[in-house]
C-alpha cells in the first residue's frame, strides 16, 4: 500500500453517525408507509432530492418538488399519504441528525491534521436558503475548523460517490488516489473509491474503522481518553487592546455570541484554555482568552501597585469599553477565578454570569489581616515567600523547562512526577528545594505545549506574575471599603477532588454572597483543571453557560446620543 498524505471521510454515516436511509426508515415506520418508499423517492434520477444535493435546486426550491414527487410515488404504489405528512418533517429529521457530529471523528482529524496528513470530508449537502436559523452554518463551521477540506456536493456540482467527487477533492488537496485513503459506511462508496484508485476502509463499527486507520497511517488512535481537540498559537486570532501607555492586553479570539472572557492563573498563559476555546465557540460564544496583566504578550509595568485587585479591575473594564462590550460572561482560574469574583462582587453590572475553576470566594475580614490569614494556613506559605521581590523569581526563572515540569503535573501522576509541597516553602529556602534536578514531563503537556509556556516566560519572567500576589494589604484595604454586595448574576463554582492548596472546603458558604451560585465538581483531577480534565471541564461548563445565557437578561437601555 502506497504512503498515504491524505485521509477523506463521507459525511454520511462516518463523520455523522446516521445514514439518510435510517432516516427515511424511521419515518416511513412512523408514517405506517411501505420499506423503501422514501428511498424510491430521493434516489429518483434526476429528482428534487438529486438535484439539490449536486446544487441545482436550493433547498426551499427542492421542497415542493420532492412533496410532489411523493405524491407521484405514493399514487403508482396505491398507497395514501397519512394527513400529517410533511416533506418538512423529513427535512427537519435530516436536518437534525447532521448535527450530531461524532466526537471521536474529529479527534482522529485533529491528530491525523498534526501528524502532517490533509484531512478531508465529503458531504451530499444542499444550499439551504430558508431562515432556519444558523444551524448549518455553525455545522459548516465546525466541519472547517477541523478538516482541511470541506467537500460539499451542492458546490461541487456531483455527489458522492461519483468519480468526479473524488477526484475534485483529490485535486484541491493537492495528491494523487494512490496518496488517499477513504472512509465510507455504504459499500457503493467504498467500491467506487477503490474503482477511483484509493485504498478504503468499509465503516462498520467507528471504533473498529479508526483502529484500522491507525494502523494504516501508523498515527495513534483517539481513545476515550483522549483530549477533545485544542487550537494551537499559529491558528488562532489575535488581537491586542491598549488599556493605557505601557499597558496593553493581548488576547485570542474564536467564535461568535455573548462574550466569555476566559481568565488565565499563575504561572500560566491564555493557552492554558487551548482545549475549552473551540468546544466554547462551538457551542455558540465569542470566547476571548487573555493573557492576563503581566503575562505573555501583555505588557504592563512592574511596579507592584500595577496587579492590585482594584488596577486589574479598572484595567479589565477599560479593556470592555474599548471592545465595546457592556456586559461579559468571566470564566477564571486560579487568580483568574479571584479576579473573577472581584468583578462579580463589586462591577456587578458589568458581568453577566462568573464562574471559578478550583479557586473559590476567599471572604475579607476586618478582624484579620491578610497577611495573617494566609499565614495561618500551612498550605499556603508559598505566598509568604512569594512576598519579597526578587526570591521567587530567581528560583521560577532558573531553568524554565523545570519549573514548568514540575508545576504543571497531573495528579493522576502520583509517584511518577515531584511531589511539590506548597507548605514550608519558607523553612526549607524555596518552592523547589529537595527536588530532582531532572523532573519528567508530564502527560498532560506535549513536548510542543511546555516550550510555547517557556517562550512566554523568556522575556519578561515572573517578576508581573508573582506582583498578583504582593497587594495583600491594599486588595483587603480597597475591599472593606466597598459596600457589601449579593449579587444575583449566575455563578459556578467548580471544585476538584486532589488540588493540594484550593480545597473544595474553602468554597463552603459561598451561597452567602452569590444566591444563584451552581456548583460542579470533577473528583479525580488536581489544580490544572482545563489541563489534565478538559472533557468533563468543557461538559459542565458549557452546560453552565447555555442554562446561564438562557435566563431572562433582562431590559436593554440604549442611550440617546
Amino acid at each position: 500500500m502506497a504512503e498515504k498524505k491524505a485521509i477523506l471521510f463521507n459525511f454520511w454515516g462516518v463523520t455523522v453517525s446516521t445514514r439518510h436511509h435510517a432516516v427515511f426508515n424511521k419515518l416511513e415506520e412512523l408514517h405506517n408507509l411501505p420499506g423503501g418508499f422514501l428511498s424510491s423517492v430521493a434516489s429518483l434520477k434526476g429528482g428534487a432530492m438529486s438535484r439539490a444535493e449536486r446544487g441545482e435546486l436550493t433547498l426551499s426550491e427542492m421542497m415542493p418538488v420532492l412533496e410532489d414527487e411523493c405524491v407521484k410515488e405514493a399514487q403508482v404504489r396505491g398507497v395514501t399519504l397519512p394527513s400529517d405528512w410533511s416533506v418538512k418533517g423529513l427535512l427537519e429529521e435530516l436536518s437534525e441528525v447532521m448535527k450530531d457530529v461524532q466526537v471521536a471523528v474529529l479527534k482522529t482529524v485533529v491528530s491525523l491534521r498534526r501528524s502532517g496528513l490533509l484531512t478531508a470530508v465529503l458531504a451530499n449537502h444542499w444550499v439551504d436558503d430558508t431562515s432556519a436559523g444558523d444551524r448549518p452554518a455553525r455545522l459548516l463551521t465546525l466541519l472547517g475548523g477541523h478538516f482541511d477540506l470541506v467537500l460539499q456536493s451542492c458546490r461541487a456540482g456531483h455527489r458522492v460517490p461519483e468519480p468526479e467527487m473524488f477526484s475534485s477533492a483529490l485535486q484541491q488537496l493537492g495528491v494523487t488516489s494512490q496518496q488517499a485513503l477513504w472512509l465510507d459506511a455504504e459499500e457503493e462508496g467504498v467500491r467506487a473509491a477503490e474503482a477511483a484508485g484509493m485504498d478504503a476502509i468499509s465503516v462498520e463499527n467507528l471504533d473498529d474503522a479508526l483502529d484500522k486507520l491507525a494502523k494504516l497511517t501508523r498515527v495513534q488512535a483517539i481513545g476515550a481518553e483522549s483530549p477533545p481537540p485544542s487550537c494551537s498559537p499559529e491558528e488562532v486570532s489575535h488581537g491586542y487592546v491598549t488599556i493605557r501607555p505601557g499597558v496593553r492586553t493581548h488576547y485570542v479570539e474564536m467564535g461568535s455570541g455573548p462574550p466569555v472572557l476566559l481568565c488565565h492563573g499563575f504561572p500560566e498563559s491564555w493557552y492554558s484554555w487551548r482545549y475549552q476555546i473551540p468546544a466554547v465557540a462551538a457551542a455558540g460564544f465569542r470566547v476571548l482568552a487573555l493573557d492576563m496583566k503581566g503575562y505573555g504578550e501583555s505588557t504592563a509595568p512592574p511596579d507592584i501597585e500595577e496587579y492590585s485587585q482594584e488596577q486589574l479591575c479598572k484595567d479589565l473594564i477599560t479593556f470592555m469599553d474599548k471592545m465595546c462590550m457592556p456586559q461579559v460572561t468571566l470564566v477564571g482560574h486560579d487568580w483568574g477565578g479571584a479576579l473573577v469574583w472581584t468583578m462579580a462582587q463589586f462591577y456587578p453590572e458589568r458581568v453577566r454570569a462568573a464562574a471559578s475553576l478550583n479557586t473559590p470566594l476567599f471572604r475579607v475580614d476586618a478582624a484579620i489581616t491578610s497577611k495573617d490569614k494566609v499565614k495561618s494556613i500551612p498550605i499556603f506559605d508559598y505566598q509568604v515567600y512569594f512576598q519579597k521581590p526578587g526570591v521567587a523569581e530567581a528560583e521560577l526563572e532558573k531553568d524554565l523547562e523545570r519549573t514548568f515540569k514540575i508545576l504543571f503535573m497531573s495528579s493522576a501522576e502520583g509517584a511518577k512526577g515531584p511531589t511539590i509541597s506548597t507548605a514550608g516553602v519558607c523553612a526549607r529556602g524555596g518552592l523547589f528545594v529537595g527536588l530532582p534536578e531532572k523532573i519528567p514531563r508530564s502527560s498532560m503537556l506535549t513536548e510542543a505545549d511546555l516550550q510555547y509556556y517557556v517562550s512566554q516566560y523568556k522575556e519578561q519572567g515572573f517578576r508581573r506574575p508573582l506582583n498578583w500576589y504582593r497587594n495583600m494589604e491594599a486588595n483587603q484595604k480597597w475591599m472593606l471599603s466597598r459596600p457589601a454586595t449579593k449579587p444575583l448574576m449566575p455563578t459556578l463554582m467548580l471544585t476538584t477532588g486532589k488540588d493540594q492548596v484550593l480545597l473544595p472546603a474553602f468554597s463552603k458558604g459561598m451561597e452567602d454572597t452569590f444566591p444563584n451560585l451552581s456548583r460542579g465538581h470533577i473528583e479525580e483531577c488536581g489544580h490544572w483543571t482545563q489541563m489534565q480534565r478538559p472533557e468533563e471541564t468543557n461538559s459542565i461548563l458549557i452546560k453552565w453557560l447555555k442554562e446561564a445565557h438562557e435566563k431572562d437578561a433582562g431590559v436593554n437601555v440604549t442611550p440617546k446620543l
